[in-house]
């Protein structure tokens, strides 16, 4: 479940109607698919163009990890690479802090993107011949820090991310992950607004995956950068985001939390997605319950002594307290009962998880 103080706060990010096609025609073919319905196909076959991005229009609030993923061609690393227009849409607005980024002209959107914006690539793209503080230190380089200064920030966010002891060491002489996170302190040094995230983590082994995953959530807690991660790995998503977008074909399918998605997809494309998802860690007590007033109606009200969990408590957490007692368990927020959650009531959430995978 979205932490609700992200959910309230301000947007950073705002993106309208977002196209990308690709080709020398592709204008007209943009005409051609919003007055007549063109396809993908017929717009390839019609105007040799690739329709990349389709019409989308999403928001990230400040502090939001907000997940793009999709299958190989669906969209998201183009649609990603957007907001710092190193491609530019063929239409569509972006805003981000308020900013007009297709408004920018040439100096303006190179100031943009060294101050406002941290990118992370699959490649580590970590120059060779620099030390890895002087790759950390680069960026402010580039913005004319003095060199005493940049080397103490640089040093700083190599502690952070727990490689301080390799300040000296060329990029060759570093494991894959932790290359990885000398291009994520890097991309933090200069203290961006927005972080972009294309795949960060896919190219490393799963456990070093895995591990990265676990530092970046912490780190992200601590600093609070809003964040687009794009990935396209479900597992990954769900692990790391508050939000997820499902991509296919160019547009965004979906937008909701991993249990918005998992528990209402949004047509049969999502729920073949998401059918290998255990609901476990995933679905709330809030999402399983009973309204109060509506249980009441036909049950007589939960002992005193009925278990007591908070509305975020996880499906398993809701098994493990029915196995240990036979009485309904009472949801709470902020210390109000809002609602019953019964053993039928979890065997139907998981019988509904069983019948998708």
């Amino acid at each position: 479940m979205s932490d609700p103080s992200i959910e309230s706060s301000e947007t950073v990010i705002e993106i309208s109607n977002v196209w990308k096609i690709f080709g020398d025609q592709a204008e007209a073919a943009l005409h051609a698919i919003r007055e007549q319905g063109l396809g993908k196909s017929q717009v390839l076959e019609t105007y040799n163009a690739v329709v990349g991005v389709a019409d989308v229009s999403l928001e990230v609030k400040k502090g939001e990890i907000f997940c793009v993923m999709g299958l190989s061609g669906s969209g998201k690393s183009t649609l990603v690479r957007h907001f710092n227009r190193l491609l530019e849409p063929t239409a569509g607005k972006i805003v981000i802090h308020g900013t007009d980024v297709m408004a920018l002209g040439p100096q303006e959107l190179m100031e943009f993107r060294n101050r406002k914006i941290g990118m992370v690539f699959q490649n580590f793209a970590l120059l060779p011949h620099r030390s890895v503080l002087d790759n950390v230190a680069m960026p402010l380089e580039i913005r004319n820090v003095n060199k005493n200064e940049r080397m103490r920030r640089a040093a700083d966010m190599l502690k952070t991310v727990e490689l301080d002891a390799w300040a000296n060491k060329f990029a060759h002489e570093l494991s894959g992950g932790m290359q990885q996170r000398v291009g994520l302190a890097r991309a933090l040094a200069a203290d961006p607004e927005v972080l972009l995230m294309d795949e960060p983590f896919s190219a490393l082994d799963p456990l070093i995956r895995r591990q990265l995953q676990d530092e970046f959530i912490k780190l992200s807690a601590v600093m609070n950068k809003t964040t687009m991660f794009i990935t396209h790995d479900l597992d990954e998503a769900v692990r790391i985001g508050d939000r997820i977008a499902i991509m296919r074909d160019g547009r965004v399918v979906q937008i909701g939390t991993a249990e918005d998605i998992v528990m209402h997809p949004a047509d049969d494309y999502v729920a073949d997605f998401v059918a290998g998802i255990s609901r476990l860690k995933i679905v709330r007590a809030h999402a399983v319950m009973q309204a109060m007033e509506k249980y009441q109606a036909g049950h007589a009200p939960p002992p005193d002594d009925a278990p007591r969990v908070n509305e975020d408590a996880s499906l398993s957490e809701l098994i493990q307290l029915a196995i240990e007692d036979d009485a309904p368990i009472v949801v709470r927020d902020d210390g109000v009962d809002i609602g019953v959650v019964t053993r039928p009531d979890i065997l139907q959430t998981v019988i509904e998880g069983a019948e998708t995978s």
